[in-house]
């Protein structure tokens, strides 16, 4: 499933040519893990649904910017952060178990967020190098605080039993 991800966001990333968000002017790992935590707290508020509307309105609005922004940016990474897991999840169910909940195929998952990215990268002349480098970030400080905060370990916050 994540090579499916990956092959789709590579194909979007084929699109941009010029490196407009090469030099943010923020700190974009800080950013990133922002963003993953206000992600896990939108989805255990609003679930799976809340968090597609939010990220939909965040879509809308910051992408009038003319510049690539760093709220841009935090929506693009929760967008992915929430794709990836979506995709992931609905990637386990049974086929018919997905149709009979009317859930999106992993495909689609992947499709229609490769559909987003690659308007945004196009948007703002986002480079290959500078959108790898963003999934990257993801990848390796976003994503763990998400994964954490959703999907704690069994028992996590319970004291450990006292022993004699």
């Amino acid at each position: 499933m994540r090579r499916q991800l990956l092959t789709i966001l590579a194909a979007a990333l084929v699109l941009a040519t010029l490196p407009a968000a090469a030099n943010p002017q923020w700190d974009r790992v800080a950013n990133v893990k922002d963003a993953a935590q206000r992600l896990a707290a939108l989805h255990r508020q609003q679930g799976s649904n809340g968090v597609l509307k939010f990220l939909d309105a965040c879509y809308r609005t910051h992408t009038l910017a003319s510049e690539f922004s760093q709220a841009l940016e935090s929506c693009m990474a929760q967008d992915y952060m929430h794709s990836r897991i979506l995709a992931e999840i609905y990637g386990r169910l049974p086929e018919a178990e997905r149709a009979r909940l009317n859930t999106p195929t992993p495909a689609l998952i992947a499709r229609t967020m490769n559909d987003r990215f690659a308007a945004v990268f196009q948007q703002y002349k986002v480079s290959r190098s500078e959108a790898e480098a963003f999934r990257k970030l993801v990848d390796t400080y976003g994503m763990p605080v998400f994964l954490k905060a959703v999907f704690p370990k069994p028992g996590a916050g319970k004291p450990e039993s006292k022993r004699d």
